[in-house]
């Protein structure tokens, strides 16, 4: 079966060539670095990596390119507040965007390009929309012209009379649906020189000459989260189609992480972030749950299905370790057909995570019935389906989380599902705290109440 994939631009779900015999390129949005990054900010890198994983897989060369955005009001506002040089708060927080990518064993892109070292590729696009008529400049800002380029709204299935940029009005914007380019620069704020006077450049912008610069004027995907159809990427879109370049084959958009019910923001303050939740549960543990949902279906977050999932990789990773202890080695082995049917289908992880514990299961019972040799072709089957999804428990990636930090990440489990259970007996919900007592005893964890609190030991 041939990898088919959902294109926000058609509304369908498409088979997948690449432009370039041989070679995949794609480029995705990455951070805004104004803060510590959160799960709903991970979510999109995750997705994007088992996709690039597979078509690595299947013999494809992936140029992959994720941007950062180091330049943008948010960063000079609160750079400001904690009076630190904008440039410092970026590249401090940069640097926490790239730690959490490599903790969740995301592949380093082939290149992560900042919007302030491309201003010269964005002032000549600006250049090439001005002299074809959809852009202008007006008191040192310059300005997409919507009504310019009779595609607009497509991506989005905005209609052109209800377009709102979500931009504040400025003296010499022709059309309050007209979007920002290049903003003419303000007392103490960085700024470029350009034909149009100093200034910096707009966030739709940076993007549009990013991925070019590196992919060309046409380039097979460009992904991120559903929030930026619109306007960040249907203004990407416009740009660069009318300036010239055919852009974006295929156009692909991650679902949110929400917490109750909202969409996880830092200004709403419903964020769950990556240090927090590395000091709660396993790297390992947390990729496999952020992937293991359809990369387009919302995933709402609670501390109980994120234990619950942690539980299920914990089950493949106990059978790998007991056929590796059977034989002595477990090799990566070939998936089977029902896993690649699966991820061809516009990515589809929860079928995939499906054949992938229906194998643990036939690979338990195998070496239940002593049968090591049909369990360890089982396992080697395991290891190539969790080497694709980037969870492979035997890997050298996860080394360090796993018998070194086992305690710890056990410790930690434990005591999570044990405040989940005292929660629900202070709401008296004595059904959920039995079945959460039930799970620790079938895993393998005696629990005891005392005066003091519920103590815990793992049985023999």
């Amino acid at each position: 079966m041939v990898l088919h994939l959902y294109d926000t631009a058609t509304r369908s779900v498409r088979e997948f060539h690449p432009a370039r015999s041989g070679t995949a390129s794609m480029y995705v949005c990455g951070a805004t670095v104004q803060g510590v990054p959160h799960i709903g900010h991970v979510r999109g890198a995750l997705n994007y990596d088992v996709l690039r994983r597979w078509l690595l897989h299947n013999g494809l060369d992936v140029l992959m390119v994720r941007n950062v955005t180091d330049i943008d009001d948010k960063i000079l506002t609160k750079a400001a507040d904690a009076d630190r040089p904008w440039w410092e708060w970026a590249a401090t927080h940069e640097r926490a965007f790239e730690d959490a990518y490599q903790a969740l064993g995301c592949l380093p892109p082939s290149i992560a390009p900042r919007a302030t070292g491309h201003v010269t590729q964005m002032v000549e696009l600006i250049q090439r929309l001005i002299d074809r008529g959809h852009a202008y400049p007006a008191d040192g800002d310059v300005y997409f012209s919507v009504t310019s380029f009779a595609g607009y709204g497509a991506l989005s299935g905005q209609r052109l009379d209800e377009v709102q940029q979500g931009e504040t009005q400025a003296e010499g914007k022709r059309d309050p649906r007209d979007f920002t380019l290049w903003k003419g620069s303000k007392p103490g704020e960085p700024s470029w020189p350009t034909p149009w006077g100093r200034g910096r450049p707009g966030w739709h912008l940076e993007c549009s000459a990013m991925s070019t610069t590196y992919l060309g004027a046409e380039f097979d995907i460009h992904g991120g989260g559903v929030d930026l159809v619109f306007p960040h990427h249907e203004n990407e879109r416009a740009q660069s189609e009318a300036a010239g370049d055919p852009f974006a084959r295929f156009w692909l958009h991650n679902a949110w992480v929400t917490l109750s019910g909202e969409k996880m923001s830092k200004s709403l303050g419903n964020v769950v972030s990556i240090p927090e939740m590395l000091r709660r549960y396993r790297a390992v543990e947390l990729r496999y749950y952020l992937i293991q949902p359809h990369y387009r279906s919302t995933i709402e977050y609670s501390d109980e299905a994120l234990t619950e999932s942690a539980q299920g990789f914990r089950r493949i990773e106990q059978f790998l370790r007991r056929a590796a202890g059977s034989a002595g080695e477990v090799r990566i082995g070939k998936v089977p057909a029902e896993f690649a049917t699966a991820l061809d289908d516009d990515l589809g992880t929860p079928q995939a995570f499906a054949v992938l514990h229906n194998t643990v299961r036939d690979g338990n019972a195998a070496l239940d019935a002593a049968d090591s040799a049909k369990a360890v072709e089982l396992a080697e089957t395991v290891r190539a389906m969790t080497s694709v999804l980037g969870v492979d428990p035997l890997s050298t990636a996860w080394a360090d989380t796993e018998e070194s930090s086992g305690t710890d990440a056990l410790g930690s489990l434990v005591e999570a599902m044990l405040a989940m259970r005292q929660q629900a007996r202070a709401d008296k919900d004595f059904a959920k705290a039995d079945a959460i007592r039930d799970q620790l005893t079938h895993a393998g964890i005696a629990v005891e109440d005392t005066p003091n609190g519920p103590m815990w030991t793992v049985r023999d």
